[in-house]
């Protein structure tokens, strides 16, 4: 009977775990996808009344097909899900959806759909303890089973109701910004073909639906086909600029992430459009074939010579193949050119430290300062700004770069030292100094959180 009730602990345990969000896939940052995120989705925010900066789009690396809502106001997509896509329309429809969860309040309401769950669970618990007691072990376990499979049905029909919510609120959001729903209708016929691929039709498994969080998505083909084609933005085409940049990105992300053989199997050399340039550049780059992916990242520069994604490339590739010097002056444009946008930024102050040149550094300074004002959560730059305070002879604050920089790594107690070394040199009263106590007191208190959990 221990055994039984181990068992049934270890399904509670699954329940809960099964409907926590995702959070252990590492963040990409890139500035190029961000800017295409921002972009496609600004018009689905403001037909949904929020303010486009409000809402942060985050790209994973997870090769999974999936979005996700999971606290605040925050939309994760995985770079599986940007592979799959062949349009920027089927991007917009999946954000469309998710923003659908955020103004369903679907996140803050998750315990709406726990709680009645886990109240059943209990019960089962309880009614198979009785009968456990009694001397009947195969009763007990039935209890215990046919409790958890009631607990799982009642959160999976909340659940499914909050994704047919989803689908409605990001339909009229779509409609409400003129863009076309075609994208999501093509998007979800892909989903359909990985259900029949795998065996989760309806008709190979009628209890398949049972076990989803989702509802099959045969069903809402048929619920938003007919929305979609009613609305007069169904045959708009995306507007051929943004897909342009969707595919370019496309192909960034597969050259940056995939082996380099599948990437020059994917885009072979014949190949000379723009993507496969991009993709080919990554995939040398990362091979050790430094003057191959110049040659890519050139010919892209040959095409728009003030596109800031190509330069920052050329520059990234000089940068890391050891020619710091070079690739200031690619950086540096693009810098201009994307009015100083942080990630970029933040690699110009990088080349400029690493040419180990003093004359160098007032400006690496400058541009870090600028990065981590208008994107604090760069831990890079912090690091990068450190190394700069520590090389003037201002150990104080690359002290505090440092606590800055080890607290969003989560190496909490190397923050809490740094921290601590930082305030204690740093004059009292200044903001340096205050920051300093406020990054000590957060690494206190994160530290506690930890002791108390093990």
């Amino acid at each position: 009977m221990p055994r039984a009730i181990g068992r049934l602990l270890a399904l509670i345990a699954a329940l809960s775990l099964c409907v926590q969000p995702a959070a252990a896939q590492s963040v990409l940052r890139d500035a190029e996808t961000e800017a295409l995120f921002r972009d496609a989705s600004a018009p689905i925010f403001r037909a949904a009344g929020f303010n486009p900066q409000a809402i942060d789009l985050v790209l994973l690396n997870d090769g999974s097909i999936n979005a996700f809502v999971a606290g605040g106001q925050a939309i994760y997509i995985h770079s599986g899900l940007v592979g799959a896509a062949d349009d920027v329309n089927e991007l917009q429809g999946v954000i469309a959806h998710e923003l659908g969860h955020i103004t369903g309040g679907h996140i803050v309401r998750f315990d709406e759909g726990l709680k009645p769950a886990t109240g059943i669970t209990v019960l089962s618990l309880l009614l198979g303890g009785l009968a456990a007691a009694a001397g009947s072990a195969e009763a007990a376990m039935g209890v215990f089973m046919a409790g958890q499979q009631a607990a799982m049905g009642k959160f999976l029909a909340f659940s499914r109701a909050q994704e047919s919510s989803a689908d409605a609120a990001g339909a009229k959001f779509l409609a409400d910004a003129g863009i076309s729903g075609r994208g999501s209708i093509e998007f979800f016929k892909k989903l359909q073909n990985l259900e029949y691929r795998y065996g989760y039709s309806a008709r190979s498994n009628p209890d398949a639906e049972f076990y989803r969080t989702h509802p099959m998505t045969a069903d809402r083909l048929a619920t938003l086909l007919d929305t979609y084609q009613q609305d007069p933005a169904w045959n708009k085409p995306s507007p051929p600029d943004l897909q342009a940049r969707f595919l370019r990105v496309k192909a960034k992300l597969y050259g940056y992430l995939a082996d380099p053989q599948d990437t020059l199997r994917a885009y072979p050399e014949y190949l000379t459009d723009v993507p496969a340039r991009y993709a080919r550049a990554y995939a040398f780059h990362k091979d050790a074939y430094p003057d191959k992916a110049l040659a890519e990242s050139r010919a892209l520069i040959a095409s728009d010579p003030d596109n800031p994604y190509f330069l920052e490339l050329e520059g990234q590739i000089l940068l890391e193949s050891g020619r710091p010097a070079e690739a200031i002056a690619p950086l540096r444009k693009a810098v201009a050119l994307t009015d100083n946008a942080p990630l970029i930024a933040t690699t110009l102050g990088h080349a400029l430290i690493a040419t180990d040149d003093q004359a160098n550094y007032a400006e690496a300074e400058k541009v870090l300062r600028a990065a981590i004002v208008r994107d604090k959560e760069n831990p890079f730059a912090w690091y990068q700004l450190g190394v700069v305070y520590e090389a003037r002879g201002d150990s104080a604050r690359a002290r505090l770069a440092s606590a800055e920089q080890q607290l969003m790594t989560g190496q909490i107690p190397a923050a809490l030292r740094s921290a601590e070394a930082a305030e204690s040199a740093l004059p009292k009263g200044t903001p340096d100094w205050l920051r300093a106590q406020d990054i000590a007191m957060s690494a206190r208190a994160m530290m506690e959180r930890q002791r108390r959990s093990r």
